[in-house]
């Protein structure tokens, strides 16, 4: 699974046609986890989620695995957080997909979120932020993505992009708060990582951006927590805030940050582009999306950086390619303006 940016000028950029919005399904967050998700019963055609989980996880997860996870299933929560387990209990009850298909599609959706992000501040202090989505799968998880209002206490506590059934987020906002999008950074034995896990109780990188979400207070706290709390694989996590120089790229080892990347624009580096591979090493020859979503932002300008025309970026060809399945584009400061668009198909001309 890869995500990509803009590989052209933006002049001579074949756009990704603006296809439709996912379905927005409300969770609340007061009810009990093994009930929240009921909501979402609603939105999806629960037959067909019966009958592609099963070829899912038969593509992605190495037999060994299956058995490794019994003892999961059979004690789930001595080995994931309570209202975690709750939820993907739940998840197996309303769905009627088995306990042990629903963890490992949460964690085969875990290890394979190969992505890439941007993180940018206009010349008046505002930041935004914007990430596409791809997966080899895209036919099925197209009629799987909802966009997700967490509720609680009548409000919205926080948002995010997400795949049915899946308990994590890989892209998410807390309105006036920050914003934050998650990567794949290529390092390590996947599967290793996540059976560790059950050992070493760390938790799954998107489940750490999702507590994230809920509980942080502010861009800073974010940003804090994003780079110390254990988690059982390498990842790039990227945050917006609200307020000027708030962007940062951090990147992940299991135990810590290698390195936080943070938004410069005093001396011109007023965005941050991050794909799968460390900024400070030069990206493979074959998959070099870097150089050119560099050029393809210093075309549109800081003067013109906005949602929409971060929207271009992310929507040129092949940036916008075969196996899309969303592009997200966000600003805490506004929040009302979050935007998901379903990608059905692009111009690879």
């Amino acid at each position: 699974m890869k995500c990509s940016l803009a590989l052209i000028p933006l002049t001579l950029a074949a756009w990704c046609y603006a296809d439709f919005a996912p379905p927005i399904v409300n969770i609340s967050l007061d009810e009990p986890p093994k009930e929240r998700w009921a909501p979402l019963m609603k939105v999806i055609d629960v037959r067909y989620y019966r009958k592609i989980a099963p070829l899912i996880i038969d593509s992605i997860v190495p037999k060994w695995v299956h058995q490794a996870i019994k003892p999961v299933v059979e004690a789930l929560e001595d080995y994931i957080p309570q209202h975690y387990a709750g939820e993907i209990q739940g998840l197996a009850s309303l769905s009627g997909v088995d306990v042990t298909d629903i963890i490992l599609l949460n964690f085969a959706y875990e290890i394979t979120a190969f992505c890439t992000s941007i993180v940018a501040q206009d010349t008046n202090g505002r930041i935004y932020h914007g990430r596409n989505m791809d997966y080899p799968f895209v036919e099925i998880l197209r009629n799987l993505t909802v966009d997700i209002l967490f509720i609680r206490d009548g409000k919205v506590a926080y948002r995010g992009t997400s795949f049915a059934g899946y308990v994590g987020l890989w892209t998410g906002q807390s309105a006036n708060n920050f914003t934050i999008s998650g990567d794949e950074r290529d390092v390590g034995f996947w599967w290793e990582n996540v059976i560790s896990a059950f050992i070493l109780k760390s938790i799954p990188a998107s489940w750490l951006m999702r507590e994230t979400l809920e509980e942080a207070a502010s861009y800073q706290d974010a940003l804090e927590r994003l780079s110390k709390v254990p988690i059982i694989s390498t990842v790039y996590y990227i945050v917006g805030g609200v307020q000027p120089g708030e962007g940062a790229v951090v990147t992940r080892d299991r135990s810590g940050a290698a390195d936080v990347w943070v938004l410069d624009p005093l001396h011109g580096q007023w965005f941050r582009v991050e794909t799968n591979y460390d900024h400070w090493n030069p990206p493979p020859h074959g998959d070099d999306r870097r150089t050119p979503t560099i050029k393809a932002l210093n075309a549109t300008g800081q003067e013109n950086i906005n949602l929409d025309s971060l929207f271009k970026v992310l929507s040129a060809s092949p940036t916008c390619n075969r196996i899309t399945i969303y592009t997200t584009v966000m600003s805490a400061g506004t929040p009302e303006k979050y935007r998901t668009v379903m990608r059905e198909k692009c111009n690879l001309e």
